[in-house]
């Protein structure tokens, strides 16, 4: 249907729907199920056969299935067994770990559903965009982004960005009266909404005409599908690692295959070993662990009412090094309350029930303008009152504006003008502007001109004074009466909105724009209004504090009112922390960089000035997350290296953001880094447990090849200490449950007393890398010495391999417990806060034992019953690999308490 040839009265007749009630709930739902649901194609999950060729490709699987395939060829029947057994229970795990993390990822991706404020049955509300139908009409406003295409209605100054749909950069200025021919490109179409663009300035309302497939977007749905979730820096860096060390590991492999042939070892016997170990060393599985963990923290963080929409956030996070926030609404409640109102002679508290102790026609007129002039509306509408006396919860909008209407509802004003005052024009509020202006009807069919803003803006705009009921020039002696008066409102904490008006003569008028250009404006008075601090916000502030991590407080409130509210949160008030939004325009960038460490707090900024300050700390190497609802803050926001976007701000906002607020509260942001800290800790835990167990099983191995034929010289070929099959069983079963269960090790209480990581933090440090080498040849020595011990002393090789075999199984079950912290030793840190881990080492002790005493499992791993006084040797040589470990640690802690305490 081409929608733009037809006027507004003939789509509404032809959609059968009215613009002024819109649909009934029942109509709508009768064409919810005709049309379907408003939605388009988007990225599928990948179903078990596709995951499950994941594992298949992964070279490690692809490694062990040659090596079997190769043992059946050599009549090697027990080991080509045990291989594949081995196959399958990696593939297994890693399919359960890939489906986990998909499933998880895409149920984050579903709790952030659009919502559309629509007019059902006459009355405004919040519906799922995925339920609009056809002749439902939608509220237009700065921000959103259209749910579908929409004929428009009514538009007021209404520009929408096109460039998802046409590739036009700059947006349209868009006109709901007039048709256009049939064959206007769409992006021609001024008459026309479509779904995707974006509302970028003014307001409207259109009625829906096509909704999902059906849509102009929905032409081309599969250009426009989710893209998959890119992969992040430490999982690229971790490809990259895992590319270096197989090729370091396959020529271990081939090594350690050479010199076992020229021992004199069978190929066969040193084909699967080589293979054994050098599947064992490689930690193909860290990938999909560092996507699991990342997914289970974003999963955390959700609980806490933030929603991180990319993997490549959560993994920043944890580096945050500024948070740049707004105030309204995340450092205090959002619930804007009228305290003062005053006016050229009269200075009024108002009490919440009461209104103002005494009520002159002069306050009245203040408020009234606040009223008039404001896009809030009222949610719920009772018509059996005759005065609607609620608070501002029921109204919906803007804090500020839903506040101004609770405290004329308060007065009974908003029953009174619903009846005899239209709207005929508006200019809607921006932030560059800092005001909003309306051409207002009375029944008498008088016009009048409402205006509210930023005192200083309005009262530059002002030439006379409403005193009493009078009208009186405004003198400079009244200017700085006034100005006397907002300032003294802030410097008490309180947001300031001055009110002004003034009676049009001319009903012929246009419209606003024509009328307010010649207006000459009379000032009527000064609303002040106060957001208090949220609860538990000076503890989160000092929680960044003691994290290393500065607070910075942007708002477009005046100077003073910042500096009252910066000194509630403790923040510096010196001179040199605090900046208003004049001085920062005449700042270049060079001075801002010079200056940005310094601030604290920016006042009357506008959007635009957000971008300048996360580049300028950027600059200085900070990671910054920035906060912000509102169109123009999304550039900002898109530059951040975390864009926190409000759950209550624009959806343009929202769809740029890394991380979205559900509650809109700055706890929620300081959470979120708390929790990206303990997601990148739990990684280097199970990235140290891997490489520490893998290259344990490297040093037996070789070490036994250049020690073994000196060592046990007299007994011919020295035997191996380990067979592939035991290999595998360790590395694949006993110790895999281990390692998935530090996934889901709980915080460590210091990880926010320490500053943030640097961004590129490797993942094996200098200590890391340190701890690798010590447990990788202590535990592959020590067990070596007991090998070359018990063959001596038996003379039994089957016996001597089954130590191993058990020493290096239990010892990996034991030093989990030191890997698990570098922060404390194993002696001071509790080892039951992962219920997890003690069910996996349970698991991997019983799975080891029956392995050693079980007749089955002993013929397919070669091992012999262990007596029990030998147990008593395994675990002094366990406990003793413990204790070097803790001893290293030992040193590493003090050596840092050296350096904090220095």
């Amino acid at each position: 249907m081409r929608w733009h040839t037809l006027s507004q009265a003939d789509t509404l007749k032809k959609i059968k729907s009215d613009a002024k009630t819109g649909l009934t709930e029942s109509e709508a739902k009768k064409r919810l199920l005709h049309f379907g649901l408003n939605t388009l194609p988007k990225e599928k999950k990948l179903g078990i056969g596709t995951l499950l060729l994941h594992q298949i490709q992964n070279i490690m699987v692809v490694m062990l299935l040659i090596a079997s395939a190769i043992s059946f060829v050599l009549g090697e029947f027990i080991d080509a067994w045990v291989i594949l057994a081995a196959v399958f229970l990696n593939i297994l795990v890693g399919l359960i770990q890939e489906y986990k993390a998909q499933n998880a990822l895409f149920a984050l991706r579903q709790v952030l559903t659009p919502t559309t404020l629509v007019i059902r049955a006459g009355v405004r509300k919040e519906i799922f965009s995925k339920d609009l139908v056809p002749g439902d009409v939608v509220v237009l406003e700065e921000g959103i982004t259209i749910p579908a295409d929409l004929r428009l209605l009514q538009d007021h100054e209404i520009s929408i960005a096109e460039s998802s749909l046409t590739g036009e950069s700059q947006p349209v200025k868009k006109r709901a009266a007039g048709v256009v021919h049939a064959d206007t490109p769409v992006g021609d179409r001024k008459n026309m909404a479509y779904m995707s663009t974006t509302v970028v300035g003014g307001n409207g309302i259109g009625v829906v005409v096509e909704t999902g497939l059906h849509t102009e977007i929905g032409a081309i749905a599969n250009l426009v599908a989710t893209a998959a979730e890119e992969a992040t820096p430490l999982q690229q860096r971790l490809k990259v690692f895992s590319a270096f060390l197989a090729k370091m590991v396959v020529g271990i492999a081939i090594f350690i295959l050479f010199v076992g042939l020229f021992s004199g070892h069978a190929f066969s016997e040193m084909f699967t070993i080589a293979v054994a170990v050098a599947v064992a060393a490689i930690p193909e599985g860290l990938a999909v662990e560092v996507t699991v963990i990342l997914a289970i923290g974003m999963q955390q963080i959700l609980k806490r009412n933030g929603l991180v929409k990319k993997l490549i956030a959560a993994e920043t996070l944890g580096s945050t090094t500024v948070i740049c926030t707004d105030k309204t609404g995340t450092l205090t409640e959002g619930a804007m309350r009228v305290t003062r109102i005053e006016t050229a002679s009269v200075s009024s508290a108002w009490r919440e029930k009461s209104g103002v102790e005494k009520m002159s026609e002069e306050l009245l007129e203040v408020v009234r303008i606040g009223m008039l002039c404001n896009d809030a509306s009222v949610a719920v509408t009772n018509r059996t009152r005759k005065k609607i006396n609620l608070s501002s919860e029921v109204f919906v909008g803007e804090p500020t504006e839903t506040a101004l209407l609770s405290a004329a509802a308060t007065l009974g004003l908003y029953t009174d003008a619903q009846k005899n005052i239209l709207r005929i024009d508006s200019i809607p509020f921006s932030s560059e502007k800092k005001f909003m202006a309306t051409l207002d009807r009375f029944a008498d069919g008088s016009l009048r001109v409402h205006v509210k803003g930023a005192p200083e803006i309005i009262l530059a705009k002002c030439t006379d004074i409403l005193v009493g009921a009078k009208i009186t020039h405004l003198t400079p002696a009244l200017r700085k009466k006034i100005t006397d008066n907002f300032e003294h409102m802030n410097a008490e904490g309180m947001r300031t909105i001055a009110t002004a008006y003034q009676q049009v003569s001319n009903v012929k008028t246009v419209g606003l724009q024509e009328s307010f250009a010649d207006a000459r404006l009379v000032y009527a008075g000064t609303i002040g209004m106060r957001d208090p601090l949220r609860p538990e916000v000076l503890q989160t502030i000092a929680l960044c504090k003691k994290a290393g991590i500065k607070p910075v407080m942007i708002t477009g409130d005046h100077k003073l009112t910042a500096l009252s509210i910066a000194s509630e949160l403790g923040l510096p008030t010196q001179k040199e922390s605090v900046i208003d939004g004049v001085d920062l325009a005449n700042m270049t960038d060079a001075q801002l960089s010079e200056r940005v460490e310094n601030i604290s707090v920016y006042a009357r900024v506008a959007p635009k000035d957000k971008l300048r300050i996360v580049a300028a700390w950027q600059k200085h190497g900070a990671v910054v997350a920035m906060t912000g609802d509102g169109v123009n803050d999304a550039p900002a926001l898109k530059a951040a290296d975390v864009g926190v976007a409000l759950g209550s701000g624009t959806d343009v906002s929202k769809s740029v953001a890394d991380l979205v607020l559900l509650d809109n509260n700055f706890a929620t942001i300081v959470h979120a880094v708390e929790y990206g800290r303990v997601m990148y800790d739990n990684i280097r835990k199970v990235a140290l447990y891997l490489l520490s167990d893998s290259f344990s099983e490297v040093c037996i191995i070789t070490g036994s090849l250049l020690l073994g034929p000196i060592i046990l010289a007299n007994e011919g070929i020295s035997p191996l200490p380990l067979l592939a099959s035991q290999i595998l069983w360790i590395n694949l079963v006993t110790d895999g449950f281990p390692n998935i269960a530090l996934i889901f090790e709980p915080k460590e209480n210091e990880v926010m007393d320490e500053e943030p990581l640097p961004r590129h933090t490797p993942l094996f440090d200098l200590e890391r890398k340190i701890l690798i080498g010590v447990i990788s040849i202590v535990t592959g020595l020590s067990t070596l010495g007991l090998f070359f011990y018990y063959v001596r002393a038996t003379g039994d090789i089957m016996y001597a391999r089954t130590i191993v075999f058990a020493t290096l199984g239990i010892d990996s079950l034991l030093y989990v417990f030191s890997c698990r912290t570098l922060r404390h030793t194993l002696f001071t840190y509790n080892p039951l806060r992962n219920a997890w881990l003690l069910l996996a080492i349970g698991g991997g002790m019983l799975l080891q034992l029956l392995a050693i005493y079980l007749p089955a499992l002993q013929r397919v791993f070669s091992t012999k019953a262990i007596m029990l006084w030998d147990w008593g040797i395994i675990a002094l040589v366990c406990f003793g690999v413990i204790i070097v470990i803790e001893s290293i640690k030992l040193v590493f802690i003090l050596q840092r308490n050296g350096r904090d305490g220095a």
